[in-house]
């Protein structure tokens, strides 16, 4: 007898085939059946009018930390991924010897917008090598499935201590544990290596995050430690590296390369930028070199108060303040003549920063004063405009007069339906960027998989959906190689969404103050979503979807991974 039968659904396979109304039997976590299925014992959902397609594949995301005190993983779970990966940009917590563990959580509060108060309070230090930090993902759990990727940053911050943000090159003692560690990583179940290259990425008081002032030499020879030829996935945040500087290495070592960086995002003021990315990947991809591109499908968005503006960090007029109190920034925005450089940078943006002078995307998010209310939800160039100032004025004496405090939320990148729409159906990109996990106090965009099937799928007609679930399912897990998911057929494992596509979605933004110590952080729920199953097992409730969505879902490690080379993980 199954376990579960779910019946009359609009079966999408997630593997690209035509939809189908079918039945789908569980048994023991695994689809047993799909199809007529005539078992009247086992327990049955009605599914008439519902699609039935595989559980959602994230592969960038940043549950590190919470994953050791919220086994919920929320919200992903309730809006529809079944599967994470973490440890992506290199900016996880383990290795954690006892001296780096305040550093690393310090840096990991500023580059990934965390709470640095609920990071103190809440991780559970249960582990110190990569090995005993996959021993707790097993003993409890997280309602997802989870893949852990090694941490180029947090090993190089294991081995260097603060000298990891400040030293470009290891001496070879400290490059030789590095690789031992990646190698003990590797050989514990780490699926693959993070990184990251990007200007943009800072830690506490501004300093470079690790991995971004190593050379590339470094992280060939971390790469080259990660065992036999083809094993295991990079992926990176790859800043202004180009795809030529890449391609030796992903050659090299036959391992694919996922990079996400703005440079390959969608820029209206360099249309072609990103294009010229994505098709020199493709070229890689021919020569039968992984090259892949992560592309988000929503605009990507950046919080950040003027305490701690990372997105501007990579303009020469920061260079000197990064590490400044919030007592010496205020003397300096007050300063005319440092806004006119930061103006002038502004004005003369390099290839790979994230702000491009577009103050037509910076929002003001939350203020602090009841008399600055108005200003919420609105762009600085619309203010600067109607109040006849300049907008770095605007943003500047909005900030000062509310002790820093003020939450900007700035949308460069990725913006214009046309021209991400070409980014996302390109041969070289993957669906992904969600940051889940990160960035919480302002933005969630953990649930990008239910906008891509509203937006691109139902809204625009871009994908239709059977190719629409196929990018959220199969083809991230396939290429990242990761066995029996993103897929319903007979004996993969049950990790299954069931959704109505004309309602599937997420909600507006809120607010909820549930971080340790009380933090607040921003979630999204489900619209349309009539369950979310792990592994075989769900609470098909529909009135709690921040918590007890779905059942424990398992530790991925490299043993369920696909091994050999880049060429037999596409093709599987």
């Amino acid at each position: 007898m199954s376990d579960l039968v779910i019946r009359g659904a609009t079966v999408v396979d997630g593997l690209g085939h035509e939809p189908r109304r079918a039945d789908l039997a569980v048994k023991d976590g695994r689809i047993e059946a799909v199809g007529e299925i005539r078992d009247s014992e086992a327990r049955t959902i009605d599914a008439g009018g519902l699609v039935l397609s595989p559980g959602i594949v994230d592969v960038h995301t940043h549950y590190d930390a919470q994953a050791t005190w919220d086994p919920t993983l929320s919200p992903s779970p309730s809006l529809g991924v079944t599967t994470a990966v973490i440890g992506n940009c290199g900016f996880g917590i383990v290795p954690a010897p006892p001296a780096a563990r305040d550093l690393v959580i310090r840096n990991l509060s500023v580059v990934e917008g965390m709470d640095l108060d609920a990071l103190r309070a809440g991780i559970r230090w249960e582990f110190e090598s990569f090995g005993e930090y996959m021993d707790m993902l097993r003993r409890r759990p997280a309602y997802a499935n989870l893949a852990v990727l090694a941490g180029h940053s947090t090993i190089r911050t294991a081995i260097m201590g603060e000298a990891a943000s400040q030293r470009a090159d290891a001496t070879p003692e400290e490059l030789a544990r590095m690789k031992a560690m990646v190698a003990d990583a590797m050989a514990q179940g780490a699926i693959g290596l993070g990184a990251s290259y990007s200007l943009n990425h800072s830690g506490y008081g501004g300093v470079p995050m690790p991995s971004t002032i190593a050379p590339l030499s470094e992280l060939d020879a971390l790469v080259g430690a990660m065992g036999p030829r083809g094993q295991g996935v990079i992926a990176i945040a790859s800043g202004v590296k180009t795809p030529e500087e890449l391609e030796p290495i992903a050659a090299k070592h036959g391992r694919p390369f996922f990079q996400g960086t703005g440079m390959a995002m969608y820029n209206e003021q360099e249309p072609e930028r990103a294009l010229r990315i994505f098709d020199a990947c493709a070229a890689a991809l021919r020569r039968g070199n992984g090259l892949y591109v992560q592309i988000p499908c929503q605009p990507l968005s950046f919080d950040f108060t003027m305490a701690n503006a990372y997105p501007f960090y990579s303009h020469s007029a920061f260079d000197p303040i990064k590490a400044y109190s919030p007592e010496q920034l205020k003397a300096v925005f007050r300063d005319p003549s440092w806004r006119a450089r930061f103006r002038d940078n502004a004005k003369n943006p390099r290839p790979g920063m994230i702000f491009q002078g577009n103050w037509e995307r910076v929002m003001v998010a939350v203020v602090q004063k009841p008399a600055n209310a108005s200003y919420v939800n609105r762009y600085l160039d619309e203010i600067a405009a109607e109040e006849k100032r300049d907008p770095l004025d605007v943003m500047l004496d909005l900030a000062l007069d509310e002790n820093l405090e003020t939450a900007f939320l700035g949308r460069f990148l990725n913006v214009g339906d046309e021209g991400v729409a070409r980014l996302l159906k390109h041969e070289a990109g993957v669906v992904a960027l969600s940051d889940a996990g990160a960035h919480l106090i302002y933005m969630c965009d953990a649930g990008f998989g239910l906008h891509f099937l509203a937006h691109w799928v139902r809204e625009r007609g871009d994908f239709d959906l059977a190719e629409g679930v196929r990018r959220l399912t199969s083809h991230p897990a396939d290429l990242y190689g990761i066995r029996n998911r993103g897929r319903i057929a007979v004996g993969a494992q049950a990790d299954l969404l069931l959704f109505d596509p004309a309602t599937v979605g997420v909600s507006p933004a809120e607010r909820v103050a549930d971080l340790p110590g009380g933090g607040r952080r921003t979630i999204r729920r489900p619209t349309g979503v009539h369950g979310v199953f792990c592994n075989g097992v769900m609470t098909f409730d529909g009135k709690d979807y921040v918590r007890h969505t779905v059942a424990p879902g398992h530790v991925l490690d490299r043993f369920n991974a696909s091994r050999g080379s880049h060429r037999a993980i596409a093709a599987q």
